[in-house]
């Protein structure tokens, strides 16, 4: 069956990551979670004090990025791919409201962006791949054969994220997290390098009233029609 590209965009906490997961292990394709890349250098970043007076210090930034090497390692017991920093494992450090809390401004800097906008699309070289992001289906496969676009409300995003965080032990009110979802909302979308906006040929996917399995299905759907199409 011919292998394909998908670009999965969208808001914050519409459960893009899962559902490209479930995707990628359905199909037996490889999954990129751009995000984390995002956040790594975020938490590079935080991890050397390139916050002063909350304030980031962006040419800091910008003169470390040679020193800053990431890679997705297969994790044999999950089956899913996990990043790694300079060497070092940091799925769980990167999933922190504090990372949260500065990516969308970190993910606005072009050099960023160009730097890791160049090591995602020769990870789509030989196709069969799932990646999801902000800019997916508008910047690093804008040929993708199949696009979608995530969305949900505010509120139900920031109540996922709330639980999401609050069962793995931090401690958060859910005002905090609804802050940081609208605020992200606002970054991503009005900055100038690679707003957040709907690919041209994206479908959108609504996942308000959707459970997270709801969802996952009309994606596979979505898939399975294309591949069909695609013959």
């Amino acid at each position: 069956m011919r292998k394909i590209t998908i670009a999965i965009d969208g808001y914050s906490s519409t459960g893009k990551s899962t559902i490209a997961k479930k995707l990628a292990k359905s199909l037996g394709y490889v999954y990129v979670d751009t995000g984390a890349m995002y956040r790594a250098v975020s938490y590079y970043a935080l991890s050397n004090d390139m916050f002063r007076n909350q304030k980031l210090q962006k040419e800091q930034l910008i003169q470390a990025l040679d020193k800053i090497h990431l890679e997705f390692r297969l994790n044999n017991t999950t089956g899913l791919p996990e990043i790694y920093l300079n060497g070092d494992l940091i799925e769980k450090q990167i999933r922190t409201l504090e990372v949260s809390q500065v990516v969308s401004e970190i993910a606005a800097i072009s050099e960023v962006r160009h730097k890791l906008v160049q090591q995602q699309k020769a990870m789509g070289n030989n196709k069969a791949i799932v990646m999801d992001g902000r800019d997916v289906g508008t910047v690093i496969f804008p040929d993708a054969e199949l696009k979608l676009f995530m969305t949900a409300s505010a509120n139900v995003r920031a109540q996922r994220r709330y639980m999401e965080l609050t069962e793995r032990g931090d401690k958060v009110t859910y005002q905090e997290v609804l802050e940081n979802v609208q605020k992200r909302d606002l970054i991503d979308t009005t900055r100038a390098d690679s707003p957040l906006v709907k690919a041209d040929g994206a479908i959108e996917i609504d996942s308000t009233n959707l459970s997270l399995e709801e969802t996952f299905q009309k994606c596979l759907e979505l898939v399975n029609k294309t591949l069909q199409a695609l013959g």
